[in-house]
């Protein structure tokens, strides 16, 4: 056992959990998506019955009745002395299940599949790769010509930028677990958006920040007000934003809300890391902003980027732009963690650089056909729900008018479609009305995931009483 939550922490997490019945079944699949989602970690001991009973406000015999339906599925077990336990085998065996379907449409991940042109690129790079057996095949600050070649191309955007200020990292993921690593001292806050990209939220928390929210909708965009509130009454120690195609909700910021956050965070006193995994990936945006920081605000800014979304998330390699000091000072921390980048894939990289507006403009046309199929069929054949419209980025963040997203995502995977629920993106709980729909994969499978969802959610409506969705409408 390596954790334990309480009756008050999972509480907050099952939100609106009681959505159909029976009350324990819809508990117990309640559950089941906090592993799914990986919201409650693998041998997490579980409330005792009688305490989550009472914190739930329902009988114990419901709490026991869902634990037994999770120690049936493999999803539980029983330790003497221990209570009732997570097991990740049992979240495992399900997703094997649906996965081994070659039907299957995993839209958990929103990444698209790998640039057609990647298998020449690693031909092309194994020509090269001789030389670098004799090395140890690794980096922790990174290859300097890669480094040099990403440092051209910040330079070329207009963000004056030279070798020294670039670290290569496994991917963005890895970036921002460094950063959070060397930045954050426990108890320090962080200001975040909501909805946040969750891997982001759970690297600043791991390393103990306190996490402060800002709203994001898909119509209004960055809650400037509450932003600026935040910045002067908490004075976090830094922000972490995506300024370009937000995940999930795909928004972008304009000029005037860069300059407000720019303005807010330099009277804070507040290092902005800024996540531009996304930004190359502009659909048809009638205009583009300037990049983030370049105002007269004087904003610290910290940039993270990647080969993960424009290229192919297969590939780990990512960067951190930053002063030269602070970059020493990530990689004194970086030894603890990792030995830093490998060689060869640093390699592929460097040669992929050259053909990225090949790559980017190649990503615009998957993209586009992949968001117009999928808006066209959701209007179609779910006309209640309300979708946005996006310039770029890789999913829709949809509002379902009824806080049912987890029951509908583990409705779906019972049709082969995996998604994750509208709460795996929170900070404060919530979004229990919203589902975030990728579009990277094919059309046709884009429109079979849509009428799965369609099937299941008039299932799923069905089966929540009228009285029930006003009881949840006002909790969420």
């Amino acid at each position: 056992m390596d954790s334990r939550i309480s009756a008050r922490a999972l509480t907050v997490l099952l939100g609106g959990w009681r959505t159909s019945e029976p009350a324990y079944e819809a508990l117990a699949d309640s559950i089941r998506l906090l592993g799914l989602d990986n919201r409650i970690a693998p041998r997490t001991a579980l409330p005792a019955e009688r305490e989550l009973a009472a914190a739930l406000g329902v009988s114990r015999t419901t709490i026991a009745a869902a634990y037994r339906s999770l120690r049936e599925s493999g999803d539980i077990r029983s330790i003497r002395g221990s209570g009732s336990v997570t097991e990740p085998l049992g979240r495992a065996a399900v997703a094997r299940t649906v996965v081994a379907d070659p039907r299957a449409i995993d839209l958990q991940q929103a990444s698209p599949p790998a640039w057609p042109g990647l298998a020449g690129v690693i031909a092309e790079a194994a020509g090269s790769v001789t030389t670098l057996l004799t090395a140890p095949g690794y980096d922790v600050i990174g290859n300097e010509a890669l480094r040099a070649v990403i440092a051209e191309r910040y330079t070329r955007s207009g963000i004056p930028t030279d070798a020294g200020e670039i670290m290569i990292t496994n991917g963005a993921q890895s970036a921002l677990h460094l950063l959070a690593t060397t930045l954050v001292v426990r108890g320090d806050r962080v200001l975040i958006e909501s909805p946040t990209y969750p891997h982001a939220a759970e690297s600043f928390r791991a390393a103990g920040a306190r996490l402060v929210s800002v709203p994001v909708t898909t119509g209004d965009g960055w809650d400037l007000d509450r932003a600026e509130q935040a910045f002067e009454r908490t004075a976090p120690t830094l922000a972490y934003l995506m300024p370009d195609f937000q995940n999930p909700t795909g928004r972008s910021m304009n000029n005037a809300e860069r300059d407000a956050m720019e303005r807010a965070a330099a009277r804070a006193g507040t290092t902005v890391i800024v996540d531009e995994t996304t930004a190359d990936l502009d659909i048809d945006r009638a205009v583009k902003p300037r990049a983030f920081g370049m105002s007269d605000a004087g904003a610290s800014v910290i940039r993270v980027g990647s080969f993960g979304k424009t290229v192919w998330g297969g590939l780990r390699v990512g960067w951190i732009r930053a002063n030269a000091d602070l970059l020493r000072r990530v990689m004194a921390a970086r030894f603890a963690i990792e030995l830093g980048t490998p060689e060869w894939e640093q390699l592929i990289a460097r040669t992929l650089v050259p053909r990225l507006p090949e790559i980017i403009a190649q990503r615009a046309h998957v993209l586009r056909e992949g968001r117009d199929a999928l808006v066209d069929a959701l209007h179609e054949r779910l006309p209640e729900w309300s979708t946005p419209t996006v310039d770029g980025g890789l999913s829709l963040w949809v509002d379902l008018g009824a806080p049912l997203s987890g029951a509908l995502v583990m409705g779906v995977r019972s049709e082969g479609v995996l998604l994750s629920a509208g709460p795996r993106f929170s900070i404060d709980g919530g979004y229990e009305r919203n589902l975030r729909v990728p579009f990277t994969v094919a059309p046709a499978r884009i429109d079979a995931a849509v009428n799965a969802l369609a099937v299941t959610w008039q299932r799923i409506r069905a089966g929540a009483a009228p009285v029930m969705l006003d009881r949840l409408d006002a909790v969420v």
